[in-house]
């Protein structure tokens, strides 16, 4: 899932050569006046982070004048998607977070809408998914997991800050699978984005919790939970000490993108304007203190490319979720 492409950089560079996207930041000027962020789910979560993480660069940068944000949490994301689509005229300001989640939900039916449905404006970054339990746990390990399961399977609940069937839920079935489990067999509890997840992970309500790992990183940094296994193919430098699941024995790994979406009809000049915002970004200190903060990869496609590689995922995950019997 890591193979993106850039895309795009050709057009936007060619468009803003005639001044369309607003000044050139050559000059340390911005290139966006204003950015409202969208973002589908509640405070504390991976969309939450990677919203304010990408505004707090562009602006701390020059990039993009002022940045506010809107936390609209319902229907597993459904809620911000159909605000967004149905009040379009009024939204040419604002961009949408989102991530793989968007993908799995309309495949199963979550909402009714899907990425086609939206301006695609660019994928951003990639997160690696996480197994952590709290920091008196007894478990210390993805096979102090496994044993407890083994011992009982219903005592052994996993948790995750999306629906089931949904994108946490998915990974602990595919890290179960790969360690020979019953995918089905896992007790799996959702909550409202990972904030709650997490609470419920440090209430002991959850033996573990499946997340975004830059949502585990500072909690674990800070000694209040444990990563017990990351689904990257190489240990992290956020959390270095975080063993990979392949590490453990466990053949499998995940990436999840994230990025941003436009409200549909959104002009062109606009759509320009933002990827040349988000393109610049990332050559950017600011940039770079927010993303190895937070564990972050840099992942970034644009426009067609970025509808390709949703298409491929689309096509890959429906695969997946089949094969697990959640399709």
């Amino acid at each position: 899932m890591t193979n993106f492409t850039l895309g795009r950089r050709a057009l936007i560079a060619a468009v803003a050569a005639f001044g369309l996207t607003g000044p050139a930041l050559a000059d340390g000027h911005q290139v966006v006046d204003s950015i409202h962020f969208l973002i589908p789910g509640g405070a504390g979560g991976g969309w939450d982070g990677t919203a304010r993480g990408t505004g707090e660069a562009l602006t701390n940068a020059g990039i993009v004048g002022t940045a506010s944000y809107e936390n609209m949490s319902g229907g597993g994301g459904g809620k911000a998607i159909g605000f967004l689509i149905e009040n379009a005229d009024s939204n040419h300001g604002t961009l949408m977070v989102n991530s793989t989640p968007i993908v799995i939900r309309s495949l199963t039916g979550v909402f009714p809408h899907n990425f086609r449905d939206l301006t695609l404006v660019s994928g951003t970054i990639g997160d690696y998914a996480a197994i952590v339990v709290g920091k008196d746990s007894p478990i210390n390990s993805m096979d102090d997991l496994l044993a407890a399961y083994d011992a009982d399977p219903s005592a052994t609940a996993i948790g995750g800050g999306s629906v089931p069937g949904g994108m946490d839920h998915l990974v602990a079935a595919m890290v179960m699978e790969a360690a020979g489990k019953d995918a089905l067999g896992v007790k799996y509890i959702p909550y409202d984005a990972g904030g709650k997840a997490m609470a419920a992970l440090l209430s002991g309500e959850i033996a573990a919790l499946s997340t975004g790992f830059s949502e585990a990183v500072d909690l674990s940094n800070a000694g209040e939970v444990k990563i017990i296994g990351v689904t990257s193919d190489e240990r992290v430098d956020a959390a270095p000490e975080a063993m990979t699941m392949k590490e453990q024995g466990i053949d499998t790994t995940f990436v999840n993108w994230r990025g941003f979406f436009g409200a549909p009809g959104l002009p062109e000049d606009k759509l320009v304007a933002y990827q040349e915002a988000i393109t610049e970004m990332y050559a950017t200190p600011e940039w770079e203190e927010v993303r190895a903060r937070n564990g972050w990869v840099n992942i970034h496609n644009s426009g067609d490319d970025f509808k390709a590689f949703l298409e491929q995922q689309e096509q890959q995950i429906g695969d997946l979720m089949k094969k697990l019997g959640f399709l």
